[in-house]
């Protein structure tokens, strides 16, 4: 395909040209699912031939596991000041931990493409990837974890560190699940508005994650109880 763009020499202009490919591919997301995102069109779009993209990114899904980690660590970056503005600590634990669930479910709702990409992350994004960048990702998902963690840990400090370390893991695989659940397909959907007795089967994202983020809470306090 004809492009305007030159060989990147430079480690500057690789890194240009890498950014590049990610801010596309992100605006991209928010026209279309992870399922349709193709690197054909990510090439179109960002005025490079496919054999370009693939010397900064080895297939689509290391673009897309680098968006996902990029939109974790600014979810978690913004979920810091979300908690502090809602979680009163002078509260018992029950209400802090419905709370964290709460604020939790609703930050996550706020961003479909990090909940898409979670989704996505174990069944389609990591299939297609070397070791090397297995690896990456799977460093960089530890350490966002472990800030989750920490964040939880702050509001519910009767959890201690490894239950809310085992919580931060609970929440996003969680959240890759009820997401793909809420979600219902075009046949899905006629069949829920054609029979009203189906239709109590239909998952509200923020609701169900709520829901169920809650009851994990409760259970690992429970848990610890004296």
């Amino acid at each position: 395909m004809a492009t305007n763009f030159q060989r990147a020499r430079s480690e500057e202009q690789r890194a240009q040209r890498r950014g590049a490919i990610l801010d596309t591919a992100a605006t991209m997301l928010t026209e279309m699912p992870v399922a349709q995102l193709s690197l054909n069109e990510l090439s179109r779009r960002v005025g490079l031939a496919k054999s370009n993209v693939l010397r900064y990114f080895e297939s689509r899904e290391a673009v897309l596991l680098d968006l996902l980690g990029d939109a974790s660590r600014g979810w978690l970056t913004d979920l810091e000041a979300e908690f502090a503005a809602a979680v009163d600590t002078a509260a018992g634990a029950r209400e802090r931990a419905d709370t964290v669930a709460a604020v939790l479910a609703s930050s996550l709702a706020a961003r479909p493409v990090l909940c898409d990409l979670v989704s996505a992350q174990a069944a389609v994004l990591e299939r297609n990837v070397s070791a090397r960048i297995a690896a990456q990702y799977k460093q960089d998902a530890i350490a966002n974890a472990m800030t989750l963690a920490r964040l939880v840990d702050d509001r519910i400090p009767e959890l201690g560190a490894d239950d809310a370390l085992r919580f931060a893991g609970a929440t996003l695989m969680t959240t890759g699940a009820v997401w793909t659940h809420a979600q219902p397909s075009a046949g899905m959907l006629a069949a829920y508005e054609a029979d009203p007795a189906l239709a109590s089967m239909r998952l509200d994202f923020t609701a169900t994650l709520r829901q169920l983020l809650e009851i994990v809470l409760s259970g690992l306090l429970a848990r610890r109880a004296p």
